[in-house]
């Protein structure tokens, strides 16, 4: 039996602003929804991702900002820090750690990411 992990819930305080900096972080507006006065539903996923996230004001009882240490792998760790820099996204230099070497930004709301360039033991 397989269970894939397909979508994340980021809770934001405003979806037009985190929208907007998802997008300039280079992650694909997949759906943008609105189904009620109470539910808008955004979906965007991360550059050659198989799960997505979905900005949330309502579907969990986390509060904007709740989301900590969601980690994507990158090929190249210094060029995903060039990417993100260029396009505005504050980022940490890149750390240096025996499994990996890592880039940490946050959103507006300060949900956490790393982005994690696999050592290249751990690739064979």
């Amino acid at each position: 039996m397989d269970m894939k992990i397909e979508l994340i819930s980021v809770p934001v305080a405003d979806i037009d602003r985190a929208k907007d900096f998802y997008v300039r972080a280079g992650f694909n507006a997949d759906h943008d929804t609105t189904v009620d006065e109470q539910t808008r539903f955004v979906q965007l996923t991360p550059p050659g991702s198989a799960c997505s996230i979905v900005l949330d004001l309502n579907f969990t009882p986390m509060e904007p900002g709740a989301q900590k240490g969601i980690q994507c792998v990158v090929a190249d760790a210094d060029e995903a820090l060039t990417f993100l820099r260029d396009r505005g996204i504050e980022a940490s230099d890149v750390d240096d750690q025996p499994w990996g070497r890592f880039v940490y930004f946050s959103d507006p709301d300060d949900n956490t990411w790393a982005l994690q360039e696999l050592p290249a033991w751990s690739q064979q």
